[in-house]
């Protein structure tokens, strides 16, 4: 099982370079003691795999969708409304991606049947009541749990290729798990070879013959990279006014640094790197695909998602050259309401951060133009205001 040495490296040096941090010996013996011996236990789990399901040999990764976009741009929403579509598509779970061997997951699935059967659910339980204490009290930013859906590159923490790192600590210089179309080759090819092999394994998990569904607002910048790999691949991009999502997620990853006790001129410079991020975001996807005209892709307008949710999936569908099952259809029906209605008290102001609104716009003055989104020049009544609610992720 592939491990990025080179990261680990750079984490460990920089977690040891801050001296006056409290949390500095607890992460290092984490990074010193407990990443080895995680990796350790999932690469026998990841080589056993081959010999306890001898069909990995020939699991194919076929046509998979991969849904990138701005974070906050509503790639969260379309991500779940086409995992609801469990005939075609399979997908990562959240605990699923602690457990990168199909091994691991059929052990927890066996110790999940006998709670279940045994024990009256009481270890099921007890996740349930952790899981509403952890993820609970941010829901209203982002409905995490250990059992919905997520971003799947988070499955590749345990080749230490992840940016938890950098959520956790403000090192957004100090590691990149964004640019990876602009990595050397054999680097680029490595980590995604780890993440074909982790893909495979679910696809087995989840009866080997469907369609594996990918959301990550990082894979922006891997776009390139998942068409070398994927070559059938099929890309979903959202798009959303930036000056609603840039300042969102600016927001949702100071929350997270204060929470863990940083101070803003601890993750000064990390933010930074994350607006610069955020312009790529919007760009490096419609560069890359404007050299792959023959790859299958959908831009999908934020507005259209949160306004007709239905009709939008089925033109997505069209766009990929799938068809949409009569069940599938009703289930849209059943929800197209609730997903209009969908909001959340998340609140957050560009006035917050150094990027102002001339900015966004004179670096996306293109998708301006092409998406009709509100202007600093517009004084109408109808103009987006500076601050308000988040809407749908």
């Amino acid at each position: 099982m592939y491990f990025d040495l080179q990261y680990y490296w750079r984490v460990l040096r920089h977690v040891w370079s801050l001296k006056a941090w409290p949390g500095r010996t607890r992460t290092l013996v984490r990074l010193l003691v407990l990443v080895p011996l995680e990796y350790l236990f999932n690469a026998l789990f990841f080589t056993l795999d081959y010999l306890v399901f001898p069909a990995l040999w020939k699991q194919q990764v076929e046509r998979p969708v991969f849904i990138v976009g701005h974070a906050r741009s509503g790639t969260t929403l379309v991500h779940r409304l086409l995992a609801a579509d469990g005939e075609t598509f399979s997908y990562f779970l959240y605990w699923e991606m602690f457990f990168p061997s199909l091994l691991q997951k059929r052990i927890i699935q066996a110790i999940g049947y006998i709670d279940e059967k045994w024990f009256g659910r009481a270890l099921n339980k007890k996740l349930v009541a952790w899981d509403d204490k952890t993820f609970g009290p941010y829901r209203h930013m982002h409905n995490m749990s250990l059992w919905n859906s997520e971003e799947d590159q988070f499955v590749m923490r345990a080749a230490f290729v992840t940016q938890q790192w950098s959520l956790d600590i403000p090192m957004m210089d100090v590691i990149d798990v964004f640019h990876v179309d602009q990595m050397p080759a054999v680097k680029r090819r490595r980590w995604l070879h780890h993440y074909r092999e982790c893909i495979k394994r679910q696809l087995l998990l989840n009866g080997g013959n469907k369609i594996h569904l990918s959301k990550n607002p990082v894979m922006c910048g891997w776009v390139e990279a998942l068409i070398e790999t994927f070559p059938d691949a099929r890309i979903v991009v959202m798009v959303r006014d930036p000056v609603q999502c840039i300042p969102s997620v600016l927001k949702l990853v100071e929350v997270s640094w204060k929470g863990k006790g940083w101070k803003r001129a601890d993750y000064e410079k990390s933010l930074h790197r994350l607006t610069d991020i955020s312009f790529e975001s919007f760009c490096h996807p419609a560069e890359v695909l404007s050299r792959h005209p023959d790859t299958r892709q959908a831009i999908v307008d934020y507005r259209d998602l949160t306004t007709k949710p239905r009709a939008t999936v089925h033109s997505i569908y069209s766009a990929l050259g799938m068809p949409l099952t009569d069940s599938f259809d009703s289930y849209l029906q059943s929800q197209e309401e609730k997903e209009k209605a969908h909001k959340t008290d998340f609140r957050y102001s560009i006035d917050d951060y150094s990027v102002s609104r001339e900015q966004i716009e004179a670096e996306l003055i293109g998708f301006y133009d092409e998406y009709h989104w509100p202007r600093i020049a517009d004084a109408s009544d109808e103009a987006e205001p500076l601050s308000h609610p988040q809407g749908v992720k």
